[in-house]
């Protein structure tokens, strides 16, 4: 007998265990990325253009950035999805500051570090959306602009990055642009490739 994968549940366990390895797999990449002073899309991407030129810290912005969206998290997706993207969010602000303690490298090469970047976000993204979290942030807005105006949520995220990598253009050299844009296609790839939208709830 074939099992409707969408009606088995997941446990509280293998909820906790899906979102700390998606926040671990994602605060790694991100490691790998700020270490070469490179950039991403989304709120991500928001928070680095904010975070390096003031020299703050990332995981503080990111989180603060994220603050306005859990109401509109709450209001399109509901309370379960917003508390378990509360928690991502946290996790992953504290863990992209304080693994640099225990990642240190001697020597980065870009192509490589971006690649580990885009592939290990991709994959902690992946999981995070497994058990109905994420990492907040502009695609719940994208969600209830669709609902609101019918402009559909992919071309606004669409939109929001190509603002992020036409400001980085004016304060960030060309090569961290290009290096950074690969690590944004190499990560959105990789959800595109396996991501269902039909099966998991976050945008």
């Amino acid at each position: 007998m074939t099992i409707d994968p969408n009606t088995v549940a997941h446990t509280p366990l293998e909820d906790a265990q899906g979102l700390l390895i998606g926040c671990f797999l994602t605060s790694v990449g991100l490691v790998f990325l700020t270490q070469l002073g490179f950039l991403t899309g989304q709120t991500a991407g928001i928070a680095l253009l904010i975070a390096y030129p003031m020299g703050w810290s990332f995981g503080l912005v990111f989180f603060l950035i994220n603050l306005p969206f859990y109401f509109f998290a709450y209001m399109r997706l509901g309370l379960e999805f917003t508390l378990k993207s509360l928690f991502c969010v946290t996790s992953v602000s504290v863990l992209s500051d304080r693994l640099p303690l225990f990642i240190v490298f001697e020597s980065l090469n870009p192509i490589i570090g971006t690649l580990v970047f885009g592939v290990t976000v991709g994959l902690g993204l992946l999981a995070c959306f497994r058990h109905k979290g994420s990492l907040g942030g502009m695609g719940v807005l994208a969600l209830v602009i669709q609902d609101s105006t019918g402009f559909k949520a992919g071309y606004t995220q669409l939109l929001v990055d190509v603002a992020i990598f036409a400001v980085a253009i004016f304060i960030f050299p060309a090569s961290v642009v290009a290096y950074s844009f690969l690590g944004a296609v190499v990560l959105n790839g990789v959800i595109a490739f396996n991501h269902r939208r039909d099966r998991y709830v976050a945008p």
